[in-house]
């Protein structure tokens, strides 16, 4: 079972990104991070959040690219959080953890 869930603020509010983008995917994980996926006029981006954290953008020319990279992302994000959640986690080991995702993820 998955702990990551669409995410929905407001069904009754249109999705669009902050430069009238559309948003294409928008996940949430239960212990506290997202990621979405958004179209611009000119190019895709995927936004990455670890709440209290770290927020990390990428982007991209294609949906296919973009979309593959997303589902990677949102993998290598699960296994920060379990870091970030471990009881005996040091935030050494959580920024450590974060940075290999950022290295990973350019």
């Amino acid at each position: 079972m998955s702990n990551w869930h669409k995410y929905d603020a407001d069904p009754n509010t249109p999705r669009a990104g902050a430069e009238d983008g559309a948003i294409l995917r928008d996940d949430e994980h239960e212990q506290g991070a997202r990621i979405t996926l958004k179209r611009e006029e000119k190019f895709l981006s995927i936004s990455s959040h670890i709440y209290g954290w770290i927020n990390h953008t990428r982007f991209f020319n294609t949906v296919s690219e973009a979309m593959r990279e997303y589902r990677s992302m949102k993998r290598a994000m699960g296994d920060v959080l379990v870091v970030v959640h471990a009881a005996d986690s040091k935030d050494i080991r959580i920024w450590e953890a974060i940075s290999e995702f950022v290295r990973r993820f350019p």
